[in-house]
Protein backbone atom coordinates (compact mmCIF):
# COMPACT_ATOMS: atom_id res chain seq x y z
CA UNK A 1 0.00 0.00 0.00
CA UNK A 2 1.53 3.93 -1.16
CA UNK A 3 1.95 5.96 2.30
CA UNK A 4 0.03 8.71 1.66
CA UNK A 5 1.84 12.11 2.40
CA UNK A 6 -0.08 14.87 4.19
CA UNK A 7 0.90 18.76 3.37
CA UNK A 8 1.57 20.64 6.01
CA UNK A 9 -1.30 22.33 7.30
CA UNK A 10 -3.61 19.16 5.58
CA UNK A 11 -4.75 17.84 9.04
CA UNK A 12 -7.76 19.36 9.95
CA UNK A 13 -7.02 19.06 13.78
CA UNK A 14 -3.53 20.82 13.54
CA UNK A 15 -5.29 23.23 11.00
CA UNK A 16 -7.72 23.89 14.54
CA UNK A 17 -4.91 24.20 17.13
CA UNK A 18 -3.12 26.60 14.93
CA UNK A 19 -6.35 29.16 14.36
CA UNK A 20 -6.84 28.28 18.30
CA UNK A 21 -3.62 29.56 19.24
CA UNK A 22 -3.53 32.44 16.98
CA UNK A 23 -7.24 33.66 18.27
CA UNK A 24 -5.89 33.31 21.78
CA UNK A 25 -2.31 35.13 21.05
CA UNK A 26 -2.20 38.83 21.59
CA UNK A 27 -0.37 41.69 19.72
CA UNK A 28 2.58 42.18 22.08
CA UNK A 29 4.48 44.70 19.52
CA UNK A 30 2.52 47.63 20.55
CA UNK A 31 3.75 47.50 24.46
CA UNK A 32 7.58 46.82 22.86
CA UNK A 33 7.45 49.87 21.25
CA UNK A 34 6.14 51.87 23.91
CA UNK A 35 8.77 50.89 26.26
CA UNK A 36 10.99 51.79 23.58
CA UNK A 37 9.43 55.06 23.51
CA UNK A 38 10.06 55.80 27.29
CA UNK A 39 13.30 54.83 26.94
CA UNK A 40 13.90 57.28 24.48
CA UNK A 41 12.40 59.97 26.19
CA UNK A 42 14.13 59.50 29.35
CA UNK A 43 11.44 57.37 31.19
CA UNK A 44 13.65 55.10 32.65
CA UNK A 45 11.57 53.70 35.61
CA UNK A 46 8.61 53.18 32.69
CA UNK A 47 10.02 51.26 30.81
CA UNK A 48 11.22 49.22 33.04
CA UNK A 49 8.19 48.51 34.52
CA UNK A 50 6.95 47.49 31.31
CA UNK A 51 9.72 45.57 30.22
CA UNK A 52 8.84 43.35 33.28
CA UNK A 53 5.40 42.65 32.22
CA UNK A 54 6.22 41.42 29.31
CA UNK A 55 8.83 38.74 30.67
CA UNK A 56 7.24 35.85 29.97
CA UNK A 57 6.35 33.46 33.10
CA UNK A 58 8.31 30.39 33.43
Amino acid sequence: MARRHLTPGSNPRQRQWLELCWSSDCDIDPLILRARQFRHQGQRELALALEQELMPLV
